[in-house]
Order: structure tokens, then C-alpha cells, then sequence
């Protein structure tokens, strides 16, 4: 509990809104864990990983996470909200783009996935939305938020960081 409380307030500190952990010992180990705190406010841009090995497992510690899956020209082809306690995780099949947002103010999740690390690519980073700091990127992040205001409203009454 106290290495999540750290983390949150990380991420809160960061002007991201999100911070990680590593459990690993580098990044040429073969699996990837890490700890990730992350606020409502987080953008994290759609992307995939085209590596066949690279799956990623998502389990929700604390809080709630909004997972959005998309067909390759940026439609939304599915959504998830995993919420910390209630079998809260999900495989997301590589070479799919994918993205996922902060529903409660500090939630955090486990990241496992096949290794090495490498930075992303420019094939895995999704055309059909801008990255962090781009022009546009607040109205689309504003976008995938808004799919989930239904489902996640009771839980987001609590003050952000």
C-alpha cells in the first residue's frame, strides 16, 4: 500500500499525471513489469505493439481504468472498464492500438509484457490521433473520457490530485 501511495503521489507530481515503477531489472529482460499510477488527466495516445509477443496484461490494483480498442483507421471497435477488486485485468493482443484513461483519481496497475523494451515505432504510434502536446490532443482525449462518463461517474466524485 505504501509503494502504490508513493507512486500516486508521483504521479500527481508529474506533469503527465502518471509515473511507473520497474519491476525488472533491465531493459533487455525478457518480461517487462512495471507499476503504473495514473490520474484522469492522463493522456496516454492510442498505440499498439506489432512484436506477435508483445501482448499486454493489464491488472487494476486500485481505482478505475478505462481500456479503448481501435480497428486500424481509428474507430473505436470496443471498451472496458476495469475496476480494482472486481477481476480487474485484460490481455491486449499485439498489434492491436489500444489506450487507457484514469477513471478515479489514484488508480494504479500492474503492466506485464514480453520483452525487450524498445521505444515505440512509428507504425505503432496510431496516425488517426495526435500524441501528447499536439494540437487536438485535449478534444480527442476529452472524446475518450466521454465514452466512459456513464460508467465511471460515481467513482470520479472524488478530488484529483
Amino acid at each position: 500500500a505504501a509503494l502504490l501511495d508513493a507512486l500516486g503521489v508521483a504521479a500527481c507530481a508529474s506533469p503527465r499525471r502518471r509515473a511507473h515503477l520497474l519491476l525488472h531489472g533491465a531493459s533487455s529482460d525478457p518480461c517487462q513489469r512495471m507499476l503504473v499510477a495514473i490520474e484522469p488527466a492522463s493522456y496516454v495516445p492510442p498505440h499498439r505493439h506489432l512484436d506477435p509477443l508483445k501482448a499486454e496484461v493489464l491488472v487494476v490494483l486500485r481505482g478505475v481504468l478505462g481500456v479503448v480498442w481501435f480497428e486500424d483507421g481509428g474507430a473505436v471497435a470496443g471498451s472496458a472498464v476495469l475496476r480494482a477488486g472486481h477481476a480487474a485485468g485484460i490481455e491486449i493482443p499485439a498489434g492491436l492500438f489500444h489506450a487507457v484513461i484514469a477513471l478515479a483519481p489514484g488508480t494504479a496497475f500492474l503492466e506485464a509484457k514480453a520483452g525487450p523494451w524498445l521505444p515505440l515505432q512509428q507504425a505503432e504510434r496510431a496516425a488517426f490521433a495526435p500524441r501528447e502536446g499536439e494540437a487536438g490532443a485535449s478534444v480527442y482525449f476529452e472524446g475518450l473520457q466521454a465514452r466512459f462518463a456513464d460508467r465511471s461517474r460515481p467513482l470520479m466524485r472524488r478530488p484529483a490530485c
